[in-house]
């Protein structure tokens, strides 16, 4: 099909892509437990009724009993042509810290060729890519080059721990030949990019306890155990001198990048004074984790990270010996670790390493597997080519670190169709941080692609039939 004034339409609609996704970033929808379940549910309406206007059919909101709310749309009108399900999500992260931020979190604002507010990147953006890539074709010639279903997720932030279930439920509504989830980051601005591996993620709490209530620190203080400080002493043992997690049986089922992957990753010229910049590491800060290149080690080596440490609070501060001292502690996984394993030898560890006889309790751990595909056959070119031709910059295969627990559910639930990773954030983005921020030239573009890649996979999907 003619993909002309499907673009002309999308590159005249720019200023009201923007709008849409302003419309959505303005709601609140948190799905983390404390937040408000009814903001999730705004949010899922609000969805619903933007995916509507865009021409999609039986919109719908989805439901299982107790599970922030799923929304659905398709066209079907291309009867024998290919089925593309397109995925986002529309619940997002907690704010943070909101002195942080340099414009209210929900009052999502243009500054500096970029949408700031929390969820204009992580996944909002990627909802409106969708819905304004289908509306351009609707408009103007009336019909996709393919059918099309959406489904937009509203516990993603949280794990997608009922996705599985949720699946079982919809398996046949979600039947399709390929699928395109748009939820991750593109290597560069402006450089558009297909991830083809992704870190699975270990997490669980660790809390230490000396005593059964806190003590006041002059009366108690040098026989009795500090457990901030054995917890910290404990923490300070998961990571060698170079910084490298040090659990040495761990590392023998890491897989190491084969000849092809680590030309693709060499190719990119990646620098350790790149991270730096797009990290913003202080001065005279070191970068760790051992001799490798910085997207080997962000792509296919584990780390670990503790993600929050409690005993008291600057609020609360006294002249105390703490009870207990609690932290949250992530390990991002890769080919070939097992999560379960992961989770069993690094509490193991921990526990070996606990000092003077304090007790140590661990919550249930969180397990998200690794994923990792080949980026060869005719889906994977068809993505290259409209990305390339979107963003007028050639398209890269990249592998991501962060962690996605849905897109091996979904493999799975379709029987192992093409799974194309393509996001519109950049390392500037901030997704999960204050200060997330969209790039409102990347976020034109990747609409740009999606009309050109509806296009191409209508031909690259029928010749894999």
């Amino acid at each position: 099909m003619d993909t002309k004034p499907a673009l002309r339409y999308a590159e005249s609609k720019r200023k009201s892509f923007v709008e849409d996704l302003s419309a959505l970033a303005r709601i609140p929808s948190c799905s983390f437990p404390g937040h408000p379940p009814a903001e999730v549910e705004r949010s899922a309406k609000a969805v619903a009724a933007y995916l509507g206007r865009c021409g999609l059919k039986n919109v719908q909101v989805l439901r299982l009993p107790g599970v922030h709310p799923y929304v659905y749309g398709e066209w079907l009108g291309a009867p024998g042509a290919p089925t593309l399900l397109l995925y986002a999500h529309h619940d997002v992260q907690p704010v943070g810290r909101e002195k942080l931020w340099k414009s209210p979190p929900y009052v999502p604002t243009v500054r500096a060729g970029r949408l700031w507010g929390r969820g204009t990147a992580d996944d909002k953006a990627g909802i409106v890519v969708h819905g304004a890539a289908i509306a351009s074709w609707l408009s103007t010639a009336g019909k996709l080059p393919l059918n099309v279903k959406v489904l937009i997720e509203g516990e993603e932030e949280i794990g997608s721990e009922n996705l599985p279930r949720f699946l079982k439920k919809y398996k046949k509504l979600m039947k399709a030949d390929a699928m395109v989830l748009t939820d991750t980051g593109n290597y560069d601005t402006g450089l558009p990019s297909v991830t083809t591996s992704l870190r699975g993620i270990v997490a669980f709490d660790v809390t230490v306890k000396s005593a059964d209530h806190p003590l006041h620190s002059g009366m108690w203080g040098g026989p009795l155990v500090d457990p901030v400080i054995a917890l910290a002493k404990m923490l300070g043992t998961l990571t060698d001198a170079e910084g490298r997690l040090n659990v040495p049986a761990l590392w023998k089922n890491v897989r190491k990048p084969n000849k092809v992957e680590a030309a693709s990753y060499a190719s990119l010229g990646y620098t350790d004074k790149d991270f730096r910049k797009q990290a913003m590491v202080l001065p005279g800060v070191a970068t760790i984790g051992g001799k490798s290149s910085p997207v080997v080690k962000m792509w296919r080596e584990p780390s670990v990270s503790v993600n929050a440490i409690e005993a008291s609070s600057r609020k609360s501060v006294a002249n105390i010996i703490n009870e207990s001292a609690w932290a949250h502690v992530g390990i991002r996984i890769v080919p070939d670790m097992d999560p379960a394993q992961t989770a069993r030898l690094v509490q193991a560890h921990l526990k070996k390493n606990a000092p003077w006889g304090v007790k140590v309790e661990f919550g249930a751990a969180a397990l998200a597997s690794w994923w990792l595909t080949d980026p060869s056959g005719p889906a994977f070119a068809a993505a290259a080519k409209a990305l390339t031709e979107g963003f007028g910059r050639k398209a890269t295969f990249i592998g991501t670190g962060g962690s996605i627990g849905f897109v091996e559910p979904f493999s799975q639930a379709l029987g192992g169709v093409p799974a194309l990773l393509i996001g519109v954030e950049d390392p500037y983005s901030n997704p999960h941080s204050e200060n997330e921020s969209l790039h409102l030239g990347d976020f034109q573009k990747s609409i740009r692609s999606s009309v050109l890649l509806y296009d191409e996979l209508s031909r690259a999907l029928r010749a894999r039939r």
